[in-house]
Order: structure tokens, then sequence, then C-alpha cells
């Protein structure tokens, strides 16, 4: 057996789950996907997450460019967020943990 180490800071799993992981950005995510992409939607669909905690989440993910916040210029203004490219792509991971999920619950 070799002593194989895991870099912290190269692997591919850390990266991933530092982008996504976590206890509210999956649910996040597969809401946007599901079209309830309205913070206030959002808020009443997440048991138990803060408003504080959904801003700092959305920021978080709109920083690491998963999804988009657009602004409607309309009074009052109304914005709603959207999955990027990246965002889109990492869906099937927000997939296979729901499906893994289920099967082991």
């Amino acid at each position: 057996m070799t002593d194989d180490k895991i870099i912290y800071e190269s692997c591919p799993v850390v990266y991933c789950m530092s982008k996504i992981g976590g206890k509210w950005k999956p649910i996040v995510l597969y809401l946007i996907s599901r079209k309830l992409n309205r913070f206030g939607k959002l808020h009443k669909r997440i048991q138990g997450i803060s408003k504080q905690m959904l801003t700092t989440q959305l920021r978080e993910l709109e920083r690491d460019e998963i999804i988009v916040r657009k602004i409607y210029a309309e009074i009052p203004p109304r914005v709603e967020y959207y999955l990027t490219e990246t965002g889109e792509s990492v869906m099937p991971i927000i997939q296979g943990m729901q499906t893994w999920g289920k099967e082991n619950r």
C-alpha cells in the first residue's frame, strides 16, 4: 500500500465543495434550477434559513459565477437569480446527491 496523501489545496473534490458545499448552497441551486429564482420565494421554501444567510449564500454563488443576479428596471425593482453555464454544469452533481439521498435515506 502506498502512502498517497491528498494535497488539500489541489484536491478537485475540496475545490468543488468550496463552491457548492455546505448546508444551504445545494438546495439554493436546486430551487433556482426549478425556476424558484426570487429571494422571497427562496426564503419561503428553505426552512430554517435566515434572510442574512440566504443573502450570503446567493452572494457567494454569484461571486463564484455559479449564478447570476438580474435586476429588472421596474418599480419596485425585481431581482431574479439564474444559473450560469457553470451553474448548469453543477446540476448533475446536485441531482446525483438528490438521487443518493432518496435511495439511502
